[in-house]
């Protein structure tokens, strides 16, 4: 996956965060929460080309709960034609009995996220991700057929994601998601995007994550590089400097228009998962 999948007019898989587990409609209400309108999010976002949608599980407070994903993963089934669910396996001080939810719903998602390692996030807490989480979540996703995308934090975690392929826990290509951003995430500059895509393991594909501000610059330079992106309110909350974003439509849209630009199509859900070597559901 490089520069040269751009040129040769590769497919451009686009996942939407619809609302994650940290900020909530204090930060913008415009925010999705309860499964309707996350539902709704993603339905609208898959209208305007999204593949996947990625997506984690708030109580009637807003505040997150993975108990509530089976509803979600409902609510987004019946909104919505074709768009891959992918569900979080993560959660900052969750243990390993509570990241299971998402991988154990009925019907079973086509795709989880698998953190790759540790993560500060706040003062007193941190994303623990032990070895023993990684591999037991790993294992049980392979059991299940559930396409893992790997989370990678910083560049330390692609050695995590060789220990993987090493121990036989991954399927070829590997679905890596490239994060940057605060704390001890990559710190986000192209001059990093360009060294963590170099340093990727064969038979690969990389997604770009942003936060924030870098959101819409290191994306774009992801879909030049040949890459895939995300898109969407987890990740960040303003349309431009001092804007709130109105939606997670507004924000994709904007990326659907700058792929169209660089002659770069959309790839449908079905061609998704063709790529990701996944078998339709």
């Amino acid at each position: 996956m490089s520069y040269q999948n751009y040129l040769e007019g590769g497919k451009l898989i686009l996942t939407v965060p619809t609302t994650g587990g940290v900020q909530g409609k204090e930060a913008n209400p415009n925010l999705p929460e309860q499964p309707e309108e996350i539902a709704e999010a993603a339905y609208e976002c898959e209208q305007l080309g999204a593949a996947i949608v990625h997506l984690h599980g708030r109580d009637e407070h807003g505040e997150r709960d993975a108990g509530r994903l089976q509803e979600v993963n409902d609510a987004v089934r019946d909104r919505c034609d074709d768009i891959i669910i992918q569900n979080t396996t993560g959660g900052t001080g969750i243990p390993l009995e509570g990241r299971v939810a998402g991988i154990r719903t009925d019907p079973l998602p086509e795709m989880a996220s698998l953190d790759m390692g540790p993560m500060n996030r706040y003062q007193h807490i941190t994303s623990e991700n032990t070895r023993h989480m990684i591999d037991s979540l790993a294992e049980e996703m392979q059991e299940k057929g559930i396409k893992p995308e790997m989370e990678v934090f910083n560049n330390g975690h692609l050695n995590e994601v060789h220990r993987l392929i090493e121990k036989g826990l991954l399927d070829e290509p590997y679905y890596i998601n490239l994060i940057f951003g605060p704390g001890t995430l990559t710190p986000p500059t192209p001059e990093n995007m360009v060294n963590m895509v170099n340093n990727l393991p064969e038979n690969s594909i990389f997604n770009v994550l942003a936060i924030g501000p870098h959101q819409l610059p290191l994306t774009t330079m992801g879909i030049v590089m040949g890459g895939h992106v995300r898109i969407g309110m987890e990740d960040n909350l303003y349309f431009r400097r001092g804007e709130p974003a109105e939606s997670n439509a507004q924000l994709v849209e904007r990326t659907v228009g700058i792929a169209d630009k660089l002659d770069r199509d959309l790839a449908s859900p079905a061609e998704a998962r063709e790529l990701l070597g996944m078998s339709s559901q």
